[in-house]
């Protein structure tokens, strides 16, 4: 019985040889399993040194040879974007994601297309059933923010990079071990959005800087790992005493949680708050004023989305995500995408988001010895 190592070698030799060799006539030459060359064929695929097409197994990223592109001109995909369907695939609809949809709808229907909006619910398996009825609905290109963590999140990357359409992550990356799945890609740089943040509160004076969370997801993942390397290059304490992870404001018990963040911020020394997110942010300013505390002359706060941040009393310092012009660029770069399947580089565009200062930080920190609160 041949290694995987042996079997690998032998896939590639053939595709070297061949250019585009059948599944099945590679379970034949090499005397095994479907299953068994599939999953050869996937850590190859996953490598960047094989593509996988339908029924069969490639060379990566080959440019179509003139006759091709003759070909994939007529197809559906070389009529003008503007009759298209969009397809859109979110985890919610609720939260980060509206300024999104209508930031992607706005394009769409000014290039005279349809956007079609699924939910989904942050789980690889209804991906993969919401973008299926999209395609059964006639949806052209897609823009997605799929599940990409474990398998389920890795098989769902393969085989969204297998579809007949063009697909567009949002707000999603594949991960390092899909190295060259050739997916377009728009996302924010929300770990410098975390930076611009602690920047602006060290140049306030501020030292001791907590990070305070109500709930996990990409965007706060992205956050704490900016915090922390930020944290880090300016050579400011930080450390799991200054992160914390609260209830969603106005949730059961939220009032008693958010008193004990700020106790233990108290015996920290913290005098600055980065809070994800605004409702978060207005809630901890709340508490912080009944327990005779002043923001910002006692604590300042900087919040991250920028939503409602500007009805807070005082008006609170936000990281504003550009969700708008996200979701327009992500259905520019789709539509560009379907008009051009075959000569378009891949694309992976980053946003910057954008600090906007407000009252609730003040013109100066605290610089020598914590506040006594």
């Amino acid at each position: 019985m041949t290694l995987a190592s042996e079997r690998q070698e032998l896939i590639l030799a053939a595709v070297r040889e061949r250019g585009t060799v059948r599944l099945a006539d590679l379970v034949a030459r090499l005397g095994v399993t479907a299953v068994t060359v599939r999953r050869d064929v996937t850590i190859l695929a996953d490598r960047g040194l094989v593509q996988r097409v339908h029924g069969g197994v490639t060379q990566p990223h080959r440019a179509q040879p003139p006759e091709q592109r003759a070909l994939t001109a007529s197809s559906p995909f070389g009529r003008p974007p503007g009759q298209a369907l969009v397809g859109m695939v979110v985890p919610t609809v609720e939260f980060y994601w509206p300024p999104v949809i209508q930031g992607a709808q706005s394009a769409v229907a000014a290039a005279g297309g349809r956007l079609a909006l699924r939910g989904s619910a942050y789980d690889a398996a209804e991906d993969r059933r919401q973008v299926s009825a999209l395609l059964d609905r006639g949806a052209r290109t897609l823009l997605i923010a799929p599940t990409t963590t474990g398998e389920a999140g890795l098989d769902l990357l393969r085989w969204l990079g297998g579809l007949t359409v063009p697909v567009l992550l949002v707000e999603r990356l594949p991960p390092p071990s899909l190295p060259t799945l050739p997916l377009d890609a728009v996302t924010t740089a929300h770990s410098l959005g975390a930076g611009l943040a602690v920047r602006h509160l060290v140049t306030l004076g501020h030292h001791r800087i907590a990070f305070i969370t109500a709930r996990f997801s990409p965007t706060t993942k992205s956050l704490l790992e900016g915090w922390r390397e930020t944290v880090a290059s300016l050579g400011l304490p930080g450390s799991e005493d200054l992160e914390f992870d609260v209830p969603a404001y106005g949730s059961p018990g939220w009032a008693d949680a958010y008193d004990a963040v700020l106790r233990r911020c108290q015996d920290a020394g913290v005098t600055a708050l980065f809070v994800h997110s605004d409702r978060e942010a207005i809630g901890l300013t709340e508490r912080a004023r009944d327990r005779g505390l002043t923001v910002p002359d006692d604590l300042a706060v900087v919040s991250y989305d920028d939503e409602v941040a500007a009805a807070s009393d005082p008006p609170l310092t936000a990281v504003r995500p550009p969700k708008h012009r996200l979701g327009s660029v992500a259905a520019e770069m789709a539509l560009a995408r379907m008009a051009d399947p075959a000569e378009r580089p891949v694309h992976r565009v980053q946003l910057w988001p954008t600090l906007v200062v407000r009252a609730s930080c003040g013109g100066a920190g605290t610089a020598s010895a914590p506040a006594d609160w």
